[in-house]
């Protein structure tokens, strides 16, 4: 995921023209406070129906956006924006990094897991990009398909590229809060599934494990 920087940009601009990255995406409609309550509650609704094993994994996302939305939380907001987050960073990276070690890091399997989520992302990248240019041949209003790239599971680190790389080519084209929307689609969606397969594969996990 911290690869995906060096990773996008060039497929990026290998699959788009010049006038196809100097889109200007038109502006986004204002949405009222009753919208944005109700999307965390709609999301999680249809994830408890369509995909009821990953609903704690979807329900805490759309906790923290309800809290955050809501507007009578403010104290509960701030802390799991900031000190909650923290705190919770810490003691996952020290939960892993003390169970990490050298001769189980620097093994051919974790090569091969590093190749195979170069290719995941190399392919969502390019995937994204197509679907947005496919999208165009069919709206009137065309879409900049940059934006298509940020549909993968780096929040919000991929619709950041994608601004980033709009902006090479005009200083004016701002893509990052449009670039968000199927980023945050992208969390979601990648988030659910591969809980859904991690429970799946618990029971032979756990007699492996024994």
């Amino acid at each position: 995921m911290a690869l995906v920087p060096v990773i996008q940009p060039p497929i990026m601009k290998l699959l788009t023209t010049d006038a196809e990255r100097k889109i200007r995406m038109t502006q986004l409609r204002t949405v009222s406070k009753r919208e944005k309550i109700l999307f965390p509650l709609v999301i999680l609704l249809l994830c408890a129906l369509l995909l009821p094993s990953a609903a704690p994994l979807i329900g805490a996302l759309t906790f923290g956006n309800l809290v955050k939305e809501s507007g009578v939380a403010e104290r509960l907001s701030k802390t799991l924006q900031n000190e909650f987050c923290n705190i919770v960073t810490i003691l996952l990276g020290l939960s892993v990094g003390s169970k990490l070690q050298y001769d189980h890091f620097l093994v051919t399997e974790t090569l091969g897991i590093l190749v195979l989520g170069i290719i995941a992302f190399s392919v969502a990248t390019a995937s994204g990009v197509l679907l947005a240019k496919l999208m165009n041949c069919f709206s009137k209003t065309k879409i900049n398909p940059l934006i298509g790239s940020a549909g993968v599971s780096a929040v919000p680190m991929a619709a950041r590229v994608s601004n980033k790389v709009g902006l090479e080519y005009d200083k004016q084209n701002y893509l990052l809060m449009h670039a968000m929307g199927p980023n945050v689609a992208g969390v979601i969606f990648t988030s659910g599934f591969f809980y859904q397969n991690l429970i799946s594969l618990y029971p032979f996990l756990r007699a492996h494990v024994d």
